[in-house]
């Protein structure tokens, strides 16, 4: 009998059922999403701060509660504990993203009995990514469909890589993750702007995204601009971009001059850590190559008019 499975990360939740164990999920996070079907499975979490607004607005929210030392989020111990979950999937990633060990480590005081394994996801690289899914593949028994699936997703994203390391063209892009304040794409994104055949302009692969100066962003002055807000979708994104259109500078922009701004769906791809980085790599590589279009998730980006 497989384990009961409590997934409390999006990227979690895709990795358990990429690995064929959907029917072992229980339980999830308020922002597990995907696969589909996944919404009828009992909700364990929630924010403590109102996610609609701005980005500024969001961002304030956030930082007002991590400074009285509290957690963006809840865990709902009674739901764990009716759940009665063998394992549970959290991260140590970044605590602003999503539900972070120490919040199961809270609930779980509540939870006298339960003794439940915890796999905590902690990925900053695209190595970093296959491991958690082999270390999450091991958890629930399943070692060889793990090592099956890494081997899958890599060797489909070294397809793509090297389709888009053949074009003649090596622009140089800004992944942008969030908007105001402004905020560059670090961990495993400038591996794919790399593996895309792009050149990276701001962000390090394996360290955590940085902060960045909108002078910064005019001084470089990309090819390409990619804008991918966490936990946004392309719409979410578009009501913010005023925050970087409205700058006297932003028509002067290669990119904007040039038509190569793109908008992604940051929710869905890129910024979560598991199976669809194949997807992620996909988008970039057609952003800055239109002739690899048709290998891209169509609905995942579109150009900004």
């Amino acid at each position: 009998m497989p384990p009961r499975v409590v997934s409390l990360l999006s990227s979690g939740t895709e990795m358990v059922c990429a690995l064929g164990l959907k029917d072992a999920l229980v339980g999830r996070s308020h922002e597990c999403d995907y696969p589909p079907g996944i919404e009828t499975l009992p909700i364990c979490t929630e924010p403590r701060f109102a996610v609609d607004g701005t980005s500024i607005e969001i961002d304030q929210r956030i930082k007002a509660l991590l400074h009285e030392a509290l957690s963006p989020y809840h865990v709902h111990a009674g739901a764990i504990r009716e759940l009665k979950p063998d394992i549970i999937v959290t991260q140590t990633q970044c605590e602003v993203c999503a539900v972070s060990i120490s919040d199961v480590h809270e609930a779980l005081k509540q939870t006298a009995g339960l003794n439940p394994e915890i796999v905590s996801l902690r990925a900053e690289s695209l190595d970093g990514i296959w491991a958690d899914i082999a270390n999450l593949a091991e958890a629930v028994s399943v070692e060889r469909e793990g090592n099956d699936l890494i081997a899958r997703l890599r060797e489909r994203m070294q397809t793509t890589s090297d389709t888009a390391l053949a074009q003649s063209e090596r622009p140089t892009i800004c992944c942008i993750e969030w908007i105001e304040p402004l905020m560059a794409a670090g961990n495993w994104v400038p591996e794919l702007v790399e593996m895309a055949g792009g050149i990276n302009t701001h962000g390090e692969a394996g360290k955590h995204s940085p902060w960045m100066e909108w002078e910064s962003l005019v001084a470089t002055d990309p090819d390409a601009i990619a804008i991918f807000p966490c936990g946004y979708d392309i719409a979410q994104t578009r009501k913010n971009l005023h925050y970087l259109t409205d700058r006297p500078e932003w028509r002067e922009l290669k990119a904007v001059r040039t038509g190569r701004v793109h908008l992604a769906d940051g929710n869905q791809y890129f910024n979560r850590p598991g199976p669809r980085m194949a997807e992620s790599l996909d988008i970039l590589a057609a952003m800055l190559h239109p002739e690899m279009l048709t290998h891209a998730q169509r609905t995942g980006f579109v150009a900004l008019d």
